[in-house]
C-alpha cells in the first residue's frame, strides 16, 4: 500500500518560488523501488505529467517547466521535491504527485522516464498553487 501526501502549495507572485513535498509511505515494498513524478491540473484541463524521477536519479521534466521546476527526492526521508523557481500565472493549478513500482513496465524500468498519465496508480490528494501577476 502507498500513501502519497503533498504540502508546501500555495499563493504567490508571478517570478517567485515555491518547494512542494510530498511525503512517501510504502508498506510491503520499499521506498526507493517506486518512480515518481509530479503532475498538475489546471481548471477544466487535462492532468499532465510535468516531472518524473527514475529510481537511479534520473529525471524528464515537460517542456513547459525545464529550466525552472526541479524534481529531487530524499533517500533517507521517503520525500520527494519539486523546486519551482521563476513562476508564471500559468502554472496555476493543482499540483498532485504519483508513484508506481519501477518494475511495472514489461519493456523495462526506463519507460518510468517516459510514463504518461495513465500508467500511474497511486496519487497523492494534491496541493493547490497560485500564481498571480
Amino acid at each position: 500500500q502507498v500513501q502519497l501526501t503533498e504540502s508546501g502549495g500555495g499563493s504567490v507572485q508571478a517570478g517567485g518560488s515555491l518547494r512542494l513535498s510530498c511525503a512517501v509511505a510504502v508498506s510491503g515494498y520499499t521506498y526507493r523501488n517506486y518512480c515518481l513524478g509530479w503532475f498538475r491540473q489546471a481548471p477544466e484541463t487535462e492532468r499532465e505529467v510535468i516531472a518524473r524521477i527514475h529510481t537511479d536519479g534520473n529525471t524528464t521534466y515537460a517542456d513547459s517547466v525545464k529550466g525552472r521546476f526541479t524534481i529531487s527526492k530524499s533517500n533517507d526521508a521517503n520525500t520527494l521535491y519539486l523546486q519551482m523557481n521563476s513562476l508564471k500565472p500559468e502554472d496555476t493549478a493543482m499540483y498532485s504527485c504519483a508513484a508506481e513500482p519501477i518494475g511495472s513496465w514489461p519493456g523495462g524500468d526506463w519507460f518510468c522516464l517516459s510514463a504518461p498519465r495513465a500508467d500511474w496508480r497511486h496519487w497523492g490528494q494534491g496541493t493547490q498553487v497560485t500564481v498571480f501577476s
